[in-house]
């Protein structure tokens, strides 16, 4: 059982302040020079801005929402709201305008942080037009403006005021889910669903005071926040601010972390890299990588190696895997991975450079870990056991499966309830207080959740055989030439795809001698046949593992990728399937008209 090291999320933040004040905590990159700030410096910044807040009359139960991506200021807004009694409302600043008053609105923000001027002046007169909203203050602008940061925190700078102790029961936030079928729902999290998660992290996770991450994973999701933020602040840990999602890897080599903690597409964008790397070399080297990988994954499943296998190890290690670690700046020691299952292919790579990769599981409303992969426990392909205090259990009468069920979660972790949907909380809870994730999984012999799929995702074939279109999809992502895809077939004869190439790839594949494509522009490859022989043969060669009926039969190749700009994608990069089908609706049908050029034969 877990032992219980927080009541509540001021706690946690009062006690690592005065333990580790002197330490690293958040570092910023200014011009070509990371600055950092202290624990200490941090805590009274918190505790400036909370008077700042409170002169402006926000108090206990009072929401405060935020639009902005991770930054110091987002952090000292969160601890000196959570210090008022007040309730926490964080945005991602991708959403759209109409999102951020649907949200605002929904949980009757008294008080609205925004990151830039540019946000400012688009929300600035939302003031009196949303009937709660009384502030709009911006982190950035000019110093004479009493709408900034800087503003509330020389105000309360004048006049300090004491912090409260929250309940545990007492609700610290809400977090919007990303609302992949229809509006976002605020999952409400008390500081015991949150505190009991961390206090986790310390029963399991082998972090220390010495540790840094590069953070950019959103603080506005559960991952990013509760995993992160919260965790590592409450072990002493440095978070260096990541400058934005292109700029991770010029970013991993100038701050030097020992941890990182990211969504399975920032893993695979980090494995087609390396890939590519190994690919360009020699085939001598490329043929010492496949042994030296080999020879990892062996003695990370606990095999004993032979005295060849341990050479190869050590030679590719010195040769490639030193070298590659050495791109990450040398130091990274684990990978913890959530969000979405990784893909095993991708696991044992970046394990068998060197990098101990630890996958969990959980969601939102779990706040959000609920099953994780540890030290001294860890079993690659599976998302780990219950994480202490916690229980997962199967509900196989959904699947009618004798393994699989729906995975529900029992906790001190699980959410207080969707705000304002009574009916939503109704069908999510069972009435023993187990939530029902949405999630099918099976249990091993020995306690390992393995993750099979969405239930939401699933769909019948008009031949009555389920398919979930998940693990097909991220399996088909490995490939180099492919960006995105989408498998669709649900109530047809076979299943479809749409698939975004990585036209960066194909490029550099049409240019060859040997394969004679002369119109390299991106229509010219998008309707090359050679392209469409080459994707299909990659589709082919990603499904061989796949059951000949979950296998896709046609395909088409769209130029625009899924993203969350063109909401396609979420905020936490989950397939907006509804959205997709608005766009290229006719595109999939035509797949369903015969005769198509994109034809693909899965194989027996």
């Amino acid at each position: 059982m877990s032992t219980q090291k927080f009541k509540n999320l001021v706690e946690l933040q009062e006690i690592s302040v005065e333990q580790f004040a002197g330490r690293e905590l958040f570092g910023t990159k200014v011009g070509n020079v990371w600055r950092w700030i202290t624990y200490g410096e941090f805590g009274r910044l918190v505790d400036a801005f909370r008077a700042g807040l409170a002169a402006r009359g926000i108090g206990k139960g009072d929401k405060v929402a935020c639009i902005s991506n991770n930054r110091v200021e987002w952090a000292v807004g969160a601890y000196a709201t959570y210090s008022l009694g007040a309730v926490w409302v964080p945005m991602y600043e991708a959403q759209l305008d109409k999102e951020w008053q649907f949200i605002l609105n929904d949980c009757e923000a008294k008080a609205l942080l925004v990151s830039t001027h540019s946000i400012y002046q688009k929300t600035k007169d939302w003031v009196g037009k949303l009937p709660a909203l009384k502030h709009v203050i911006a982190f950035e602008g000019p110093k004479d403006d009493p709408n900034t940061y800087e503003a509330v925190v020389a105000q309360g700078r004048l006049k300090p005021v004491p912090s409260i102790q929250p309940d545990g029961e007492h609700i610290c936030g809400f977090i919007y889910t990303s609302g992949t079928t229809g509006e976002p729902k605020g999952v409400m999290l008390t500081h015991n669903n949150i505190a009991s998660n961390v206090s986790a992290m310390h029963d399991t996770m082998d972090i220390e005071a010495d540790d840094r991450s590069l953070s950019f994973l959103p603080w506005a999701h559960s991952f990013g926040q509760t995993v992160e933020l919260h965790g590592l602040l409450s072990m002493g840990a440095a978070m260096a601010l990541a400058e934005s999602v292109d700029k991770i890897i010029d970013n991993l080599a100038e701050t030097r972390p020992t941890i990182i903690m990211s969504v399975p597409r920032i893993f695979n964008r980090i494995y087609d890299r390396v890939q590519k790397q190994i690919r360009e070399k020699p085939k001598p080297i490329q043929k010492l990588v496949e042994a030296g990988l080999a020879a990892a994954k062996k003695r990370n499943a606990g095999g004993r190696l032979s005295l060849m296998e341990v050479a190869a190890f050590e030679a590719a290690d010195r040769l490639v895997f030193e070298k590659v670690r050495g791109r990450f700046g040398g130091r990274l020691k684990y990978a913890f991975s959530g969000g979405a299952a990784i893909s095993k292919e991708v696991a044992e790579f970046i394990d068998g450079i060197g990098v101990t990769v630890y996958e969990g599981y959980g969601l939102t409303e779990t706040s959000p870990i609920a099953t994780a992969n540890a030290p001294g426990r860890r079993r690659i392909g599976s998302v780990g056991k219950p994480i202490p205090g916690c229980r997962v259990v199967l509900d196989k009468t959904i699947t009618g499966d004798p393994e699989n069920g729906e995975i529900i979660v029992y906790g001190p972790n699980v959410m207080k309830g969707y705000h304002n949907r009574d009916s939503e909380n109704a069908a999510v809870f069972t009435k023993d207080g187990g939530f029902r994730t949405g999630d099918m999984g099976r249990i091993d012999q020995h306690g390992y959740v393995y993750i099979t799929g969405r239930i939401k995702e699933q769909y019948k074939l008009e031949n009555g055989k389920y398919v979930v279109p998940s693990p097909l999809e991220e399996k088909l992502k490995l490939s180099q030439y492919i960006a995105n895809a989408m498998v669709h077939g649900a109530n047809k004869p076979y299943n479809v795809a749409l698939i975004v190439p990585d036209l960066n790839e194909v490029r550099e594949w049409a240019k060859k001698s040997e394969n004679g494509i002369s119109d390299t522009s991106d229509d010219g490859l998008l309707n090359d046949p050679k392209v469409r022989n080459l994707i299909r043969q990659e589709v082919e060669q990603y499904s061989q593992d796949f059951k000949q009926f979950e296998k896709v039969l046609k395909f088409d190749l769209v130029k625009e990728d899924f993203t969350v700009n063109n909401n396609m994608l979420t905020p936490s990069m989950k397939l907006k399937r509804r959205e997709v089908l608005k766009v290229f609706g006719d595109k999939i049908e035509r797949l369903y008209g015969g005769g198509s050029k994109a034809e693909v034969r899965a194989s027996a």
